[in-house]
């Protein structure tokens, strides 16, 4: 997959809501460096506007927190985006949501148009349901012109701040470093996750933004990797062995469906492996 051009980008303009955010960042980054128009408003920006925002990429949300903060939760993922989508001026918005909204499905694939099951005495399922109400306001009161990403576990390197890939590959290294031939780790290997390199998700939300026809589209690899297969990749990588604190077995979780996303848009993610084997085999110092 070749990314999108200097020229291709150059003159466009967008809106990153969430500029600050670990996707939002990298986001403007990118868009900056190829030539594109980029505004990236503050939390405490007054809305509705009224000059153009071009192609909206709404990137502001709550993850890990969300329990402890809910009102603020709710106000990220719906309430301000109320008040973009009210706004005039903007040419798309992409509406970044989560694989999350899977999770209790039973089906062996998730595809986008698949029937969601949310819980509302499930206090896991407050982030679910605010993110499948911004996915509504999208739907009903986006023109036709608003689209929705649905998001997998996005990890760029081993100096992520969060995530739990980045934090093994960071604890290997320093064990590593160390000398230390034994690392317990707080999960089980039979957890598994689908992981979507940083670049790759920016490309899509790019070129969701510019070129994208359907309502909603599952940004993934595709590919579902459980903790085993990073834990026996660690050891053979970095030699110190994982032993797992826990060997709770999880539900099945569905393959994410990808088809629409390469299909349409000529979208092609990295698998996981190939991105670790370019990592460094040490911490920088």
């Amino acid at each position: 997959m070749s990314p999108l051009t200097h020229s291709e980008l150059h003159g466009h303009r967008f809106t990153v809501i969430g500029a600050s955010g670990f996707v939002g960042s990298s986001l403007a980054q990118v868009l900056q460096d190829r030539g594109a128009h980029v505004w990236l408003p503050g939390r405490q920006e007054s809305w509705p506007r009224c000059e153009a925002l071009g192609h909206v990429i709404y990137c502001a949300g709550l993850t890990a927190d969300y329990l402890a903060r809910p009102f603020d939760t709710v106000q990220a993922h719906v309430s301000h985006l109320a008040q973009v989508l009210q706004s005039t001026g903007w040419d798309s918005l992409v509406y970044l949501s989560s694989t999350r909204l899977y999770d209790s499905s039973s089906a062996a694939v998730a595809h986008e148009d698949a029937q969601l099951l949310l819980n509302p005495a499930n206090p896991r399922h407050l982030y679910d349901l605010s993110k499948a109400l911004g996915e509504s306001l999208c739907h009903v009161a986006g023109q036709g012109k608003a689209r929705v990403a649905r998001l997998a576990c996005v990890y760029d390197s081993p100096l992520d701040e969060d995530g739990f890939l980045p934090l093994l590959v960071r604890s290997a290294m320093a064990a590593k470093q160390t000398g230390q031939i034994r690392l317990e780790i707080e999960s089980s290997p039979h957890f598994t996750r689908d992981y979507v390199h940083l670049p790759d998700v920016v490309e899509a939300l790019i070129r969701i933004a510019l070129h994208g026809r359907q309502a909603s589209y599952n940004v993934a690899s595709g590919v579902n990797v459980p903790n085993a297969e990073l834990f026996d990749y660690v050891e053979r990588r970095w030699g110190c062995r994982i032993n797992p604190l826990s060997q709770a077995r999880p539900p099945a979780v569905a393959q994410v469906d990808t088809g629409r996303l390469r299909e349409e848009l000529e979208w092609r993610p990295s698998p996981v492996f190939e991105v670790m084997a370019r990592w460094p085999g040490a911490l920088a110092c």
